[in-house]
């Protein structure tokens, strides 16, 4: 009996969902069940589809971004300016309350507009705060789930590498996703910073003010590491940013000033060696290789579900059901929160979302605001269990906490992180009115 194509879709899916599970590389596991389907299913045709898909994606001018941002970000990791920045909130803060909480959060927000690398923020941010954090006698549950959780705002708030790759994926502007991404990721800090604030003040024993001996000896000193910490990455994000909403740049144009920023704040604070550079280099090859050879891979594996009539078929099932568009999109996204937890965020973006999307357009939901929902909510899939890959990145820098401490302390705030998407999901505006701003 003859298989339909829609059939031989879902097969397709299943083997890729079961390659996946079983470990075999995501990319190379696309490209032969793509090739071996297509055959199947309309013949030759689908070796020059390959051959069109690849250059489609090499082609795409907006991917030219990914590698000046990562680049960008490795680049204001080696020059210290985290480290700086931590220090200067620090000192600021010292007689306060949850002052390293605070120290934390502000330089995770912060950083997070520099570089969209979460391993990296985790770790660093393990590394800077927390001897202090030791020394002061601070929560080790509470700490660890405010440096994880402040490490993560890196994939949310732009410029986020994913928000660059999501982009051409939905076909909506990289500029309206970074513009849309950026009160949320706010919201979220907000919620991370108020919440580890007032456990520090209901129960002083969690977050005690710091020590005298952890404190500046002048005013001066304070004004000089705030200053020197704040005012050039923060001068680099306006620059970097800034021309991007403002519609001065493209998102390359950006990421090139960004990256070319960077290199200078590494030379103006004399931490650029040939060592540092060619590291910086090829740990950009090789997290840019990654994505993009993943996104040219999906691109084609998407051609060809599309070209067998799937996506159609599961388009027309789920409208049949006739359940609200509310109803279909809170079921969405308990599917990315589910599959995120044994998945990175870039097998999600680049095979799921496509296969997704007829839904989503089928229902009339704004593509911006539905790109937004699924960004908050891969960010909470770093701190959900099984995983969780900020758990083991905090426990690689501080071996002596638990990773059982480290765990309860993340799951405190991915229940804030799950009501930052709820209110995302209640209050479209917080997505959609800085995009419309801007447009106006």
């Amino acid at each position: 009996m003859a298989v339909s194509p829609e059939t031989l879709g879902l097969a397709l899916l299943g083997s890729l969902f079961a390659g996946i599970f079983v470990g075999f590389p995501i990319a190379f596991t696309l490209i032969f069940l793509a090739l071996a389907f297509g055959w199947i299913g309309f013949g030759l045709q689908v070796f020059p589809l390959m051959v069109f898909q690849f250059f489609g994606v090499m082609q795409e001018g907006v991917l030219a971004a990914v590698p000046l941002f990562i680049f960008m970000g490795v680049l204001l990791e080696q020059a210290g300016l985290m480290d700086r920045l931590f220090r200067a909130f620090q000192l600021m803060l010292a007689p306060v309350r949850g002052s390293l909480y605070l120290a934390v959060m502000f330089t995770a927000t912060i950083f997070a507009a520099a570089t969209g690398i979460v391993g990296a923020s985790v770790t660093l941010l393990g590394l800077m705060a927390s001897p202090s954090m030791k020394r002061s006698g601070y929560d080790v549950r509470l700490s660890a789930g405010v440096i994880t959780a402040g490490g993560t705002l890196g994939i949310l708030i732009p410029p986020s590498v994913m928000l660059v790759v999501m982009g051409p994926v939905v076909g909506v502007s990289v500029v309206d996703l970074f513009a849309a991404a950026i009160i949320p990721g706010l919201v979220l800090a907000g919620l991370f910073t108020t919440y580890a604030m007032v456990r520090s003040f209901l129960d002083p024993r969690l977050g005690p003010p710091l020590p005298r001996a952890e404190r500046a000896g002048s005013v001066a000193k304070v004004i000089r590491e705030f200053v020197v910490g704040l005012v050039p990455p923060a001068v680099l994000v306006l620059a970097s940013l800034g021309s991007i909403l403002s519609g001065l740049a493209t998102p390359t144009e950006g990421a090139a000033m960004g990256a070319f920023g960077a290199l200078l704040l590494t030379l103006a604070y004399r931490r650029l060696t040939w060592n540092r550079l060619v590291s910086a280099v090829l740990q950009t090859t090789e997290v840019s290789t990654l994505v993009l050879f993943l996104a040219a891979a999906s691109n084609f594996f998407g051609a060809v579900f599309s070209r067998l009539g799937t996506p159609i078929m599961i388009t027309e099932t789920i409208v049949g059901l006739q359940l609200p568009p509310m109803a279909v999109l809170l079921t969405i996204m308990a599917l990315i929160f589910v599959l995120a937890w044994p998945l990175e965020w870039v097998p999600i973006v680049l095979i799921v979302i496509p296969i997704l999307l007829p839904v989503v357009r089928e229902l009339g939901v704004n593509l911006v605001w539905f790109c937004t929902l699924v960004a908050v909510n891969l960010q909470t899939a770093w701190l959900s269990p099984p995983v969780a890959l900020s758990a083991y990145f905090l426990k690689g820098v501080v071996p002596d906490w638990d990773l059982k401490d480290i765990y309860l302390g993340m799951m405190e705030f991915m229940v804030l992180q799950v009501l930052g998407l709820a209110l995302v999901l209640a209050f479209p505006a917080l997505a959609l009115w800085l995009p419309s701003v801007l447009l106006e």
